[in-house]
């Protein structure tokens, strides 16, 4: 049988994309009408899985052991391709679609304010063309679809990291939503979360104060503790906090029990693990000042991306010849009304100040940014973890006005119009063709697996959630 290789040239690729990107905009706004929550996607699973069942796709469910977790494969032999997928939600961002003022669909819903119905679906769409063109060339190789949950909250792919879920594959492809076309070349910080539960004794505070034992006292002393180690930790370093139980509302009464919740980050795991085991300390030191006892639970926990330049440049040339988005009169008129009605001036900064200041005189990105300089941005991803496992590039496409920040009303209400399906085909072409590039090219994935030993210098991957911690007692309980 004479293999027919050109069947994943980029044109075929491309062709393969545009066929069925009609169902799965659709797949996408349906998955927009129905947001869920961090490991509660059930709908949004059942509704990708019924479309990949459809073309093919061998499925595996609840893989780490979480329900909304899923894998679709196609094909036999090797190379084996990732391409991940989202689908969650955010709590309180429920938006009519196409609105330029805050306008509630349901007081107090759920909303796509990350793009994530997109993100789940243009995944979708790139494993579908991939399938396609390996099934007309009688090309072996196989295609994973990874629908990972909870990207929003604790960090649904280090589950099914710790789960081996990424071991065999030879390449890792993702892209996000974004107001900017463009290859991501920077790392994110490494962040450890957790929460700590301190328990004291209640008593009257008028008539027996002595008797008290305050758990707020201690939670108030570790925030200060806390804030007097940040002159003496790494200046790169971050830690967040959030008092998310106080003891109750009676100020007559010592607070047996309170807690709190920290978020650590820093470039590295392994100086966000140092200090986090500082953290640790504080709070035992807290405890030991107000005599109560602490419990800490390690609630979440992500790595730093470990970028893979072989990758990015394949995926950059690709994302060259594809070309940007091709937005219409439409779709800029809309992004005008919105940028006049809902988006500051330091809105648009905020969007374009690392990448290209010129650009906060565009309203919608209709070109290509050039591979970044930059190395490092600080947030972090789940993706970081899948990038210690396995060589991974994503890419971000221009789907909403630029100026649109993140998890808000105005994200959501640009979710499930035509620019934001635009940006979605082209992150689906562009992921398409740079894994069928790995599989025409072998060379290309030999590249790029000699850089990622290089980089981890053959240390394997470490999970920074322990074994003990899982998405149904992530949160610990109060006693």
């Amino acid at each position: 049988m004479t293999l027919k290789h050109d069947s994943l040239s980029l044109d075929e690729i491309v062709r393969r994309v545009n066929a069925k990107a009609a169902d799965y905009c659709a797949l996408s706004d349906r998955i927009w009408a129905m947001p869920e929550l961090a490991f509660e996607e059930h709908r949004s699973v059942a509704e990708h899985i019924a479309m990949l069942e459809r073309e093919g796709f061998r499925i595996t469910t609840s893989v780490g052991g979480i329900a909304t977790a899923f894998v679709a494969e196609f094909g036999e032999g090797n190379p084996i391709i990732g391409i991940l997928g989202e689908y969650d939600a955010l709590p309180d961002l429920a938006q009519v679609s196409g609105a330029t003022e805050p306008e509630p669909s349901i007081a107090g819903g759920l909303g796509h304010g990350c793009g994530h119905n997109l993100l789940g679906s243009g995944s979708a769409l790139a494993a579908v063309a991939l399938k396609d063109a390996l099934a007309a060339g009688g090309i072996k190789g196989r295609v994973r679809y990874y629908g990972c949950p909870a990207e929003e909250n604790l960090a649904g792919k280090v589950y099914m990291a710790r789960a081996g879920a990424f071991d065999d594959l030879d390449v890792a492809f993702c892209w996000h939503p974004g107001v900017l076309n463009e290859v991501a070349t920077k790392s994110t910080n490494a962040a450890i979360g957790a929460r700590f539960s301190f328990t004291g004794r209640a008593a009257h505070a008028a008539c027996n104060p002595h008797l008290g034992r305050s758990a707020l006292d201690a939670v108030e002393l570790m925030n200060v503790g806390v804030n007097y180690m940040r002159e003496h930790m790494p200046s790169d370093a971050r830690v967040h906090y959030a008092t998310t139980n106080a003891g109750g509302d009676a100020p007559n009464v010592v607070q047996a029990y309170a807690e709190s919740a920290y978020l650590i980050r820093s470039p590295d795991l392994q100086n966000a693990e140092r200090v986090f085991a500082r953290v640790k300390k504080i709070a035992e030191g807290a405890a030991l000042m107000t005599e109560t006892s602490v419990k800490v639970q390690i609630t979440a926990g992500y790595s730093n991306i470990l970028t893979n330049n072989a990758l990015q440049d394949v995926m950059y040339e690709n994302m060259r010849r594809i070309g940007p988005p091709a937005f219409d009169e439409a779709d800029y008129e809309f992004a005008k009304e919105l940028r006049k009605m809902a988006l500051t001036d330091e809105d648009v900064l905020a969007s374009v100040s690392t990448r290209d200041i010129a650009l906060k005189d565009k309203i919608l990105h209709d070109s290509l940014l050039p591979l970044g300089t930059d190395t490092f941005e600080m947030g972090s991803t789940d993706v970081g973890d899948v990038s210690w496992i396995v060589p991974t590039a994503q890419c971000y496409t221009a789907c909403f006005a630029i100026g649109t920040p993140f998890h808000t009303w105005q994200l959501v209400t640009q979710g499930n119009l035509p620019a934001a399906h635009k940006g979605m085909i082209l992150a689906a072409k562009i992921m398409a063709s740079t894994a069928a590039d790995c599989i025409c090219n072998p060379d290309v994935i030999t590249r790029a697996k000699a850089e990622f030993t290089q980089q981890t210098g053959g240390r394997p991957y470490h999970c920074p959630i322990p074994l003990d911690v899982t998405p149904s007692n992530r949160r610990g309980k109060a006693p």
